[in-house]
């Protein structure tokens, strides 16, 4: 293997055993990188690589999902969308535990966030099933797989940091998103149902209770779901609708979010405070990670490490299916150190040309990278939906990640599935693009 692969990860990993920010990590190895092996004007590169990825169009649209994200936190929508929902979800096997799946999926549609999906959901969920007598085990464990969907179904903040680095319509990514996110969840259904028919003492007797309200009343709750949906309409709406672009419709969600918070009495000077503070924050960190990617990136490509992987990989002779389980197992084991968004724009210059060597569109690589994020954000010791579920309960880390085993497993499977049948990410894209 080239000296230059060699020195890239000796840098890298180094850093990374420091304990340096992931974003300064990234640039300081491509900046050494291109000071070792090429002879190029650094001060003048470097703020031209700033200056290109930092004033991209399309990432625009990150900043005004942040921005929405923490001003729905500020609403009573996980308190709306329990009690529009319970009454459905207990006509099913598992009764009020379909919640947080229902909860998290309709939310996911809103947020573009993982941890914000768990978070919202289960500030109200978590409270109302413990006190109602489910099985702690089993209302955490659906919770933090569930709240996984914020990045799978659109808009998402991943596919957006996905779509800038590999050069990919966000557009399309959204749309691929949808299909894989509606039967993922469906899946986590039928897992619930499945494991509380199994195990009866999972959920109280008296809940049973749930399947004797009337159609009346059922309907008459399904106005708690207005807020939600007015948000959904607000940004899905306006961009399938032909109105909008991604960042024009992220910018009409924060109207839309800020109209909810005003509405409910959330939307006072603190408040605001708050908010403005926290995305900003968010903000500056993703920034600095994508910058940090960006310089990373083209120093790979200058030097030619993309290719030099590709090829040791490609002497492997790997199948296509090999390669993505042995890419599982790398993002697995990498998401028990790294969070999703350092996971994509550390490895994504690298990995991206090999996985299109090996035929995959890279629409569809996009969902995968995706769903491996999702992974990490329930994988020890890092996982930021354990974390969330921790903040909430109280409980410890390795007990959270022990009852959200399952829905790894789910994860994991899942993705294989879409890998030997990729038309299911890529259907509804190529329906839309006629």
């Amino acid at each position: 293997m080239p000296i230059e692969v060699i020195v890239m990860f000796a840098i890298l990993f180094g850093l990374l055993a420091s304990g340096l920010w992931i974003g300064l990590t990234l640039a300081l190895t491509g900046t050494v990188l291109l000071f070792l092996f090429r002879s190029m004007p650094l001060d003048r590169l470097l703020p031209q690589y700033a200056w290109n990825i930092l004033t991209t169009q399309e990432l625009l649209a990150l900043p005004l999902f942040i921005l929405m994200g923490e001003l729905l936190f500020r609403t009573h929508l996980s308190r709306s969308l329990f009690k529009g929902l319970a009454p459905w979800a207990g006509l099913l096997p598992g009764r009020l535990l379909h919640v947080n799946i229902f909860g998290c999926t309709i939310f996911a549609a809103i947020s573009g966030s993982s941890a914000a999906t768990t978070q919202v959901v289960g500030r109200i969920a978590l409270t109302e099933l413990l006190k109602r007598g489910y099985s702690k085990d089993i209302a955490i464990g659906s919770l933090a797989g569930a709240g996984t969907l914020g990045f799978l179904i659109p808009p998402s903040n991943i596919m957006i940091i996905y779509g800038v680095l590999g050069d990919v319509s966000i557009l399309k990514l959204f749309t691929a998103g949808f299909l894989p996110g509606l039967l993922l969840a469906s899946t986590f259904m039928a897992w619930v149902m499945i494991h509380t028919t199994l195990r009866g003492d999972l959920v109280p007797q008296a809940e049973n209770d749930l399947r004797k309200l009337s159609w009346r009343e059922r309907f008459s709750a399904l106005r708690d779901l207005a807020p939600a949906l007015f948000l959904i309409l607000c940004v899905l709406g306006s961009m399938y609708g032909g109105i909008a672009t991604p960042s024009e419709a992220a910018a009409v969600g924060v109207l839309g979010a800020a109209l909810v918070t005003a509405f409910q009495g959330s939307l006072n000077f603190e408040a605001i405070k708050g908010i403005l503070i926290g995305s900003v924050i968010t903000c500056s960190m993703i920034a600095l990670i994508v910058l940090g990617a960006s310089i990373l990136g083209n120093a790979a490509a200058f030097l030619g490490i993309p290719q030099a992987v590709a090829a040791f990989v490609k002497g492997l002779n790997l199948t296509p299916f090999m390669l993505i389980v042995a890419l599982i197992a790398f993002y697995i084991v990498l998401g028990c150190f790294l969070d999703g968004f350092s996971m994509i724009v550390m490895t994504l210059p690298i990995v991206l040309p090999i996985v299109k060597q090996a035929g995959f569109d890279p629409i569809w690589f996009g969902v995968f990278m995706v769903l491996v994020v999702e992974m990490a954000q329930i994988t020890p010791p890092v996982g930021f939906n354990l974390f969330v579920i921790q903040g909430l309960t109280g409980d410890g880390l390795g007990y959270i990640a022990k009852v959200t085993f399952p829905y790894l497993v789910i994860l994991i499977l899942f993705t294989l599935i879409l890998t030997v049948y990729p038309e299911i990410v890529l259907w509804l894209p190529k329906v839309l693009a006629g």
